[in-house]
C-alpha cells in the first residue's frame, strides 16, 4: 500500500544539529537532476524580495520565508513527516509516535513536494517555501514534475495506491488506478456534505490511525475490512469512495 499526501505550506523550523540536505539520500534518487533544477530556480527567484513576492506569492508577513530557499544547502533537516505542520499533519502527533509507527509511515507514505517531487515520509528535508502554483519562470512546475513523478511513483506502487493529495499536487504526479477519497460529513437524516478545509484533518487522522494500527492493506477490499474493524466509515457512493469524517473523531489508537 502507498498513501500519497500533499505537503503543507506551514513547516516546522530547525532540524537535526549538523544535518544538511543530501539529495542522494532522498527516496526516488532518479529524480536528483529534476530536484536540483527546481532548487536552482527557487533560489534565483528568492534572491530578490520583488521577484520572491511575485513568484512565491509572499505577503508582508511571509516575505522572510524566501530566505529558506536561499539556505536550502545549509539548513538542518528533519524527516518530512516532522517538517510539515498544519491541519493535515498535526493529527499525526508525530512526537508521540513510536518507532514502529514512524517505520510504517516511512514504508507506506509518500509526500508530493513542489520542491523535491515525491519523497518518503522519513526523508530528511530542510524548511523551504514553494507551492504547486509557484512561478519559477522559465521552469514551470506543471511541466517539470508530472511525467517524471508519475514514472517514479509507478515504480514504487505495490498494491493499493490511496491518493489523499489535493488537486494541485495530484496534477504534479498523476497515478493511474489510484483511489481518491471524498471526505464527507453525514447529518442525522443521512444527508452528505463534502468537506473543504476540514477534509485535511480527517485525512490526517486516517493516516495516523493506519500507522498506529500497523495496517496491512494491499487492496481496496483490505482497506474496507480494516476500516470496518476500527470503526472508520468508508463507503462506496456513485462509483467513488466516501470517508465519513465523524467516524474519525477522536482517533482511536
Amino acid at each position: 500500500m502507498t498513501v500519497l499526501l500533499p505537503p503543507s505550506e506551514t513547516k516546522r523550523e530547525g532540524g537535526e544539529p549538523g544535518s544538511t540536505l543530501d539529495l542522494g539520500v532522498l527516496s526516488f534518487p532518479e529524480l536528483t537532476r529534476e530536484r536540483a533544477a527546481v532548487i536552482t530556480a527557487a533560489r534565483s527567484v528568492s534572491s530578490e524580495e520583488s521577484s520572491a513576492r511575485t513568484a512565491l506569492k509572499l505577503g508582508p508577513k511571509s516575505i522572510s520565508e524566501r530566505f529558506r530557499n536561499l539556505a536550502l544547502g545549509t539548513s538542518p533537516t528533519l524527516p518530512a513527516i516532522e517538517r510539515y505542520t498544519g491541519v493535515l499533519y498535526d493529527p499525526l502527533d508525530v512526537p508521540a509516535a513510536s518507532d514502529e509507527v514512524r517505520d510504517w509511515w516511512s514504508r507506506h507514505v509518500v509526500v508530493q513536494s513542489a520542491m523535491f517531487g515525491p519523497i518518503g515520509a522519513g526523508d530528511p528535508i530542510p524548511a523551504y517555501r514553494l507551492s504547486h502554483d509557484s512561478r519559477l519562470a522559465p521552469l514551470r512546475l506543471a511541466a517539470h514534475w508530472p511525467a517524471v513523478s508519475s514514472h517514479a511513483l509507478a515504480s514504487r506502487a505495490d498494491g493499493l495506491v490511496l491518493d489523499l493529495r489535493s488537486e494541485g499536487y495530484r496534477a504534479l504526479g498523476p497515478v493511474g488506478g489510484a483511489v481518491a477519497l471524498r471526505v464527507v460529513s453525514v447529518d442525522g437524516s443521512g444527508r452528505r456534505k463534502a468537506l473543504n478545509h476540514w477534509n485535511k484533518t480527517a485525512k490526517g487522522r486516517l493516516v495516523s490511525l493506519l500507522g498506529r494500527t500497523g495496517a496491512e492493506v494491499g487492496s481496496m477490499d483490505d482497506l474496507v475490512g480494516w476500516a470496518r474493524g476500527t470503526g472508520v466509515v468508508l463507503e462506496q457512493v456513485d462509483g467513488g469512495w466516501d470517508l465519513v469524517a465523524e467516524s474519525l473523531e477522536p482517533v482511536r489508537i
